[in-house]
């Protein structure tokens, strides 16, 4: 077990993300900066996942304003980290290494510290060139292992038997994750990550990989999983029983459920294994303050609803008030994980969670053994066709089209990708078509091998049934063109993407990036022409002679005319029918003559100046 632990915040990105559709705005963020700054997390991950794009699509904002005010706020303190999926970036296709290359400068100029790099299909060569160029300029090479485990496969039939037909031997042993954690490290990970996305990673297994990847491997080891199916937080103990380096958590009213561990409960069990984290928990405690408000904000603004709320907890405050019972299941999760004791650590463990009021596991999730974000897409589908009868065959048949794609891990894109199509082929089979009629361009690309090398090989036969090739076809990144950057004449004649972070938002996300940059730019463009418009008629008024209030009789114009001289100035004395002014109208001159006798007071028109009829010319006194 390692003395110092070290943690690495998921609040304002997979947090938020997990939890609340990834929808807190910069002013919300803004607002739990400055404890950030206190708390001295070893990292905090705010970038990268959905971020990007949720900013420019639901918040009308710029993603490189938000990496670089938060980094602006916390400097140094934390490293901020991103999640990207390497050579995809945040879509499904590779990109030109000069778009990977501008990305991860940027990035890294803009503060981030470290990038969380996966693939979806644990493809190394995948992953080659972001370590490169984040190692190149000067970040910190976070390498992720995808867990994922193998399907339950339907039991073999007595005749099947017989005839010798078996189910396929495991993938996804330890071995398979040492080897893939030994790979990362010699391209120059700076660090491993075992990145279970799906929460289905159970006690023991996780402290088997801990200590089989420290064994192996020289460079620090991170565990990121989530709570869904029930796992999260018995895992994370297990870890750090096991020596792990890094977990990450997410503080309490962020944490949980579809979300990762609390941090508050990981500083009670570090507490009583004299295992020192190194945050000031004074600043966490904080933060949850600011959070519990935005989060009450988000659940109106996004759900609208008001989700239960955990019950308050700082173990600052409230770690010796504890009801005898549950501090003693802090002791009985610990002794468990020591002993290896999955089953009574997650018992235990769970207790915990729901004494504090946090959502109980998913059970679905669970036993199915696949993400939640899987299923509930699979759910959605079927509502739309209103097939929702065939969600159990759906469900049956996963095993087998994941194995006939080379069976890949289940996380983003690709379980969104078997998913789909075990829908399709439970929906073919229904109609009577065979199996793969309808097939999802993204399920064509992932079985011709455009994705990167499956953990197993395809069979040519399906390959060339699905893609009509037989050879395993990776994708062409030269075939990649520019997204259009037109210039746009109803903002003034500039170019939709002006500067290389621009271009990069646009090539990273096209249409989300066209509609935010042109709103962007036809908004300021209007800014400017509206600012311009009222200094320009400032400036007229400006120009205008200023007069004292009228308290005398005035000399008004008879007519519409323009004024071509001036008879007399102010303080001059004059007698009624006597000339004032002379006034051109018509194409002829006309005098102007007072009706009053007195003291000119003030001329309130210029020579040239263009007047209306009743214009006050000359007030006298």
């Amino acid at each position: 077990m390692a003395k110092i632990l070290k943690i690495r915040d998921l609040t304002l990105r997979d947090g938020q993300q997990s939890s609340f559709a990834t929808r807190m705005n910069q002013s919300q963020v803004d607002r739990c900066l400055p404890f950030y700054k206190d708390a001295n997390f070893y990292a905090m991950e705010v970038w990268g996942g959905a971020v990007p794009d949720s900013v420019m699509r639901y918040l009308n904002e710029n993603p490189w304003d938000r990496l670089e005010k938060i980094h602006k706020a916390v400097g140094s303190v934390s490293y901020l980290t991103a999640l990207s999926r390497g050579r995809n970036l945040f879509g499904y296709s590779p990109y030109k290494d000069e778009i990977i290359d501008g990305f991860c400068r940027n990035a890294i100029e803009s503060g981030l510290g470290i990038m969380r790099i996966f693939d979806a299909l644990n493809d190394v060569n995948n992953v080659k060139s972001t370590i490169r160029y984040v190692k190149q300029y000067g970040g910190i090479a976070d390498c992720a292992v995808c867990y994922t485990v193998d399907p339950k496969y339907p039991e073999i039939g007595f005749w099947s038997r017989l005839t010798g037909k078996k189910n396929p031997k495991p993938v996804f042993t330890d071995e398979y994750f040492l080897d893939k954690a030994r790979q990362m490290a010699d391209l120059g990970a700076d660090m491993i990550t075992i990145k279970d996305m799906s929460g289905l990673i159970p006690p023991h297994r996780i402290s088997t990989l801990v200590k089989l990847i420290k064994k192996n491997v020289s460079i620090p080891v991170d565990f990121h999983t989530h709570c869904t199916p029930g796992y999260g937080l018995a895992s994370v103990l297990a870890a750090i029983v096991a020596g792990v380096d890094i977990v990450d958590t997410n503080c309490w009213y962020f944490a949980e459920g579809t979300g990762a561990p609390a941090i508050e409960l990981i500083y009670v069990f570090c507490k009583k294994m004299g295992v020192e984290l190194d945050v000031n928990m004074e600043a966490v405690a904080k933060i949850n303050v600011e959070l519990r408000e935005i989060r009450k904000e988000l659940n109106r603004s996004v759900f609208n609803t008001e989700k239960p709320e955990p019950r308050a907890f700082n173990p600052l405050t409230d770690m010796k008030t504890l009801p005898a019972e549950v501090d003693a299941l802090f002791d009985a999760a610990i002794r468990a994980a020591q002993n290896d004791d999955e089953a009574a650590t997650v018992e235990a463990c769970r207790k915990i969670e729901a004494y504090f009021g946090f959502p109980a596991p998913n059970e679905l999730v669970r036993k199915a053994e696949i993400p939640g974000g899987m299923y509930s897409n699979m759910v959605a589908q079927l509502q739309q066709l209103k097939a929702e009868a065939i969600m159990p065959r759906a469900m049956e048949l996963i095993p087998t089209v994941r194995l006939a794609a080379g069976l890949p891990p289940l996380v983003t894109p690709t379980s969104q990708i078997v998913g789909g199509q075990a829908v399709s082929c439970a929906l073919d089979e229904k109609a009577g078509r065979p199996m793969y009629s309808n097939k999802s361009s993204q399920f064509v690309g992932l079985v011709k091998g455009e994705y990167g090398k499956t953990p197993v090989e395809v069979d040519p036969e399906f390959r060339f049934k699905i893609c009509g090739v037989r050879e395993e076809t990776p994708y062409d990144t030269s075939k990649n063109l520019p997204q259009p950057n037109p210039v746009l004449e109803n903002a003034g004649g500039v170019r939709l993407a002006e500067t290389e972070k621009e271009v990069l938002l646009l090539e990273l996300f096209p249409m989300v990036a066209k509609k935010y940059l042109t709103d962007k730019k036809v908004c300021a463009y209007q800014t400017v022409q509206a600012e311009k418009a009222a200094a320009e008629q400032a400036a007229i008024e400006a120009a205008k002679p200023k007069f004292d209030p009228i308290t005398g009789n005035t000399v008004n114009a008879p007519l519409p005319g323009r004024v071509i001289e001036i008879k007399v100035k102010v303080g001059d004395v004059v007698k009624a029918d006597d000339e004032v002014l002379i006034l051109e109208a018509m194409k002829m001159e006309n005098s102007i003559t007072t009706d009053y006798a007195g003291t000119v007071k003030q001329i309130m028109v210029a020579e040239d100046q263009v007047v209306p009829t009743d214009a006050p010319l000359i007030e006298i006194e």
